[in-house]
């Protein structure tokens, strides 16, 4: 749970940054919004979930 929180705050502050740099437009961050929301509802979600895990503990393995 704290893994998936801090993953969302990580990727809403790259969102954020983008948007702000004009990097990335409006339309764009509504459409990779939508998409992770419908990802998540689909059978990707718990291999998208193992991968991210399996990076994380990869990464404090370092």
């Amino acid at each position: 749970m704290a893994i998936t929180v801090s993953l969302v705050a990580l990727f809403g502050l790259v969102l954020f940054f983008l948007l702000r740099s004009k990097t990335l437009g409006y339309g764009s961050a509504f459409v990779a919004m939508m998409f992770g929301f419908y990802l998540a509802s689909t059978g990707a979600s718990k291999p998208m979930s193992d991968l991210t895990t399996a990076v994380v503990d990869a990464i404090g393995n370092l």
